[in-house]
């Protein structure tokens, strides 16, 4: 344990006869490069720290936090906890986490080595990202962004009802965004890659998916609009699963906010597609030891074989649903929990990339979506984006499209899926996705 999780003890230890306390607390640094025509442009490097404190008392709930972990401070924050808990409405439904008895899992979410990098590397590492596009493509006449950066967190998380955690997690990542010129047009790319180390890091394999991914758009075309099949990348698949994940949380369901809400037991996708929350799998860099409350994180199948399974829980949402906290609290030490998905990923399938493209036959690849939020409705579950990818001809990647639009709903889409594609990876948010060719898509264009 540390100072942080010392501190956090010792706070909880204000607390009064009749009240429950609950303290978050964290610290961590980051450092970023950004580099631009062979030189350093900035290197940023700060510190920040929090303490949040929750307080229950007679069935009503009082938070406040700090930017601080000063022990004059943090008592200050304890009586504007207490008085903003005097003024809310009573709720039955409220009250900390209790442990659980689910052993936390024996995973290591820290490479310590990461201390150990000094300025002079991270600047060495956002110049290889910068030089890794450079003569690959004549088209490829400089690069927009180049960054490096890295980061380190510690949390603790004490309670009066016996919550006692502490954890401690870093992760180093590059990107680069390549300018490419053809004539009058101009296209912006972008890759980038995440790991626990920077020797995770392949700049090589970053540099040549920029340059691809910003050339291949070059001559696009608006795609003529009909009904399709698409082959949905994964980067794309992770974000639209995501959302569907998000629709299954317990808060939502509650809510009469979710889709899904009287779906359980019921298919509600293809066989074959096993949707699972798991933070305990230390391949994702958004594993963790803990939730937001402090209960073990733990393997939480939402949909299994088709099959809704299980909705998230954190502690209030399962009492108010009548059910038990699946470990799935999210928050900060500026705010009270909610519940969030932390390590989302899927069964992938056997069929390869260029198998996958075969399978479509005539259709669109879709490379990358924009205004996906603004453009789906997770009540409803209406979906309207823009796209960006290529059309699929005869089973081979054809020209890039642009300026076009999807529809679908979320429902649907999940029962269309034709294929789950082989080539799954962990993604640099933590999400573990493969790609998705999907029947039934409205292409909108010209």
């Amino acid at each position: 344990m540390t100072e942080l999780h010392d501190l956090a003890v010792r706070v909880v230890g204000w607390a009064d006869d009749g009240e429950q306390l609950e303290v978050y607390a964290s610290r961590g640094r980051s450092t970023s490069v950004f580099a631009y025509h062979g030189e350093v442009e900035s290197l940023r490097s700060g510190t920040s720290q929090g303490l949040g404190i929750r307080i229950v008392s007679d069935r009503r709930q009082g938070f406040a936090s700090a930017g601080s972990l000063d022990e004059e401070i943090l008592r200050a924050t304890l009586t504007e906890a207490r008085e903003n808990a005097s003024l809310a409405e009573p709720d039955e439904h409220v009250g900390l986490a209790e442990p659980d008895g689910v052993p936390f899992p024996d995973i290591d979410l820290f490479d310590g080595r990461l201390h150990n990098v000094t300025d002079a590397q991270r600047v060495e590492l956002a110049l290889a990202a910068e030089r890794s596009v450079t003569g690959r493509d004549a088209r490829v006449q400089g690069v927009r962004t180049a960054v490096y950066g890295d980061g380190w967190g510690e949390a603790a998380i004490v309670s009066t009802t016996g919550v006692d955690v502490w954890s401690e997690g870093g992760s180093a990542s590059v990107s680069v965004s390549p300018l490419a010129v053809d004539g009058e047009e101009t296209q912006i790319g972008y890759a980038g890659a995440a790991g626990h180390h920077p020797d995770d890091l392949d700049l090589d394999e970053v540099g040549r998916e920029a340059v691809e991914r910003t050339v291949g758009m070059l001559g696009g075309v608006k795609p003529e609009s009909r009904r399709v099949t698409a082959l949905l990348e994964k980067r794309v698949v992770a974000s639209l699963l995501g959302i569907v994940a998000g629709t299954l949380s317990g808060d939502s369901v509650t809510r009469g906010r979710s889709p899904f809400g009287d779906r359980m037991g019921e298919a509600i996708a293809v066989p074959g597609l096993t949707l699972v929350d798991d933070a305990t799998n230390v391949e994702s860099l958004a594993a963790d030891i803990h939730d937001g409350e402090g209960l073990a994180t733990r393997r939480n199948e939402l949909i299994v074989d088709g099959v809704l399974n299980t909705f998230l829980y954190h502690t209030e949402s399962a009492r108010r649903a009548g059910a038990t906290s699946t470990g799935s609290a999210a928050r900060g030490a500026r705010s009270t929990p909610g519940v969030g998905v932390q390590a989302m990923s899927f069964v992938p399938g056997d069929l390869d990339w260029d198998a996958l493209i075969a399978s479509v036959g005539e259709g669109v690849l879709i490379e990358s979506v924009n205004g996906l939020h603004s453009g789906t409705n997770p009540v409803s579950g209406d979906i309207s984006v823009g796209i960006q990818g290529h059309a699929i001809r005869n089973g081979q990647l054809a020209e890039p499209i642009r300026e076009a639009t999807i529809a679908t709903t979320l429902q649907r889409l999940l029962l269309d899926i034709v294929h789950i594609g082989g080539d799954f990876e962990y993604l640099p948010s933590g999400t573990g996705s493969a790609s998705l060719v999907v029947d039934g898509i409205a292409l909108s264009g010209s």
